[in-house]
């Protein structure tokens, strides 16, 4: 540095602004922020500096006579200086904002920092088809996925109605062989009763040619059990209302084993079957046969009014025991007789 008396020169105050200082060239910068608040690393020293410099010289020169300046080359000092300064990178929070290109431009040749660069397009170009690839494919795999639950869903239910349908031709099948097994059972009993009937009718039939009824033409005024002043006590026989002197048959070829008076019945004739059965012939006016076996039909006495009673017809009572008569009238259908 020169001194400044030697000038001659009056003493000036130096105050260094932007204009009056060469820019500072240095090969470090510092990636400007969005806002504005950082600017090129070598610019900041260079400032700073300058500002040192200035304040030095004038705390210094208060009191003294005024001197003449020479400046010296900012320029190389801000390098030297910079030089000794640590990389802007290894600074807490600043080296992410700090290009690691030391040259000051991209691949293309712009300046600027990791924000303003292009040389990342074509990696974050990449980055961004990487990234809609693996979105097209999540996509595609929760797509298939559905897919895949809904046909799972929709056999799942196919099945279901499967056996559901299989369950219901299952349950119509067996109501179906019941109703086929009742309505077979029902004709087979049905056939079953016809044909015993038919037998019935055959037996009967057959019956009607050895039993005959006792009287031709007749009404019946008494039947079994009913009650009355003119019995000692209920009716045990069956009347059949005639004309006095009609014939009275034999209904069953069997053996007359009594023939007579017999108190209140008058006179009596009584056959007995070959099976024990005794039937009684009451109220006759007269009789044909007393003894002797008879057949189904022969004449074996007359319709009276003899013993106690009101008016001619014939009394006739079916005993299977002497002591236990029993209902003539279905004795008599029993053996194909209609009365």
């Amino acid at each position: 540095m020169s001194d400044p008396g030697a000038a001659g020169g009056p003493w000036e105050e130096w105050n260094p602004t932007e204009e009056s200082v060469r820019p500072v060239r240095g090969r470090h910068r510092v990636a400007k922020q969005r806002g504005g608040g950082l600017a090129r690393s070598s610019t900041v020293l260079g400032v700073g500096v300058i500002a040192a410099v200035g304040a030095g010289g004038m705390a210094s020169a208060q009191g003294k006579p005024q001197v003449s300046i020479s400046m010296p080359d900012l320029g190389s000092m801000a390098e030297h200086v910079s030089e000794k300064l640590p990389a802007a990178e290894s600074l807490p929070g600043i080296g992410g904002l700090v290009s690691h290109d030391s040259s000051g431009t991209g691949a293309d040749g712009a300046q600027g920092g990791p924000f303003t660069r292009a040389g990342g397009g074509e990696s974050a170009q990449g980055g961004g088809e990487a990234l809609r690839a693996r979105i097209l494919e999540q996509a595609e795999q929760a797509q298939s996925s559905a897919d895949q639950e809904a046909r799972e869903t929709a056999e799942q239910a196919a099945v279901q109605q499967a056996e559901a349908d299989a369950a219901e031709r299952q349950k119509h099948a067996e109501s179906a062989k019941k109703k086929a097994a009742a309505e077979a059972k029902a004709k087979a009993e049905e056939e079953a009763r016809k044909k015993a009937a038919a037998a019935r009718a055959a037996e009967l039939a057959e019956l009607a040619k050895s039993y005959t009824l006792p009287v031709s033409s007749f009404t019946i005024t008494a039947t079994f059990g009913q009650g009355g002043d003119r019995w000692a006590a209920d009716h045990t026989g069956l009347d059949f209302a005639a004309p006095t002197g009609t014939p009275a048959k034999a209904v069953h070829g069997g053996t007359i084993t009594q023939a007579g008076w017999a108190g209140s019945y008058g006179y009596r004739i009584v056959v007995t079957l070959d099976d024990g059965t005794e039937l009684w012939y009451c109220h006759l006016s007269s009789m044909v046969k007393t003894s002797g076996k008879v057949n189904a039909g022969d004449v074996i006495g007359r319709v009276g009014a003899t013993g106690n009673v009101t008016g001619p017809h014939l009394h006739l009572e079916v005993r299977p025991s002497p002591d236990t008569p029993v209902d003539p009238m279905p004795w008599l259908r029993d053996h194909g007789l209609k009365v």
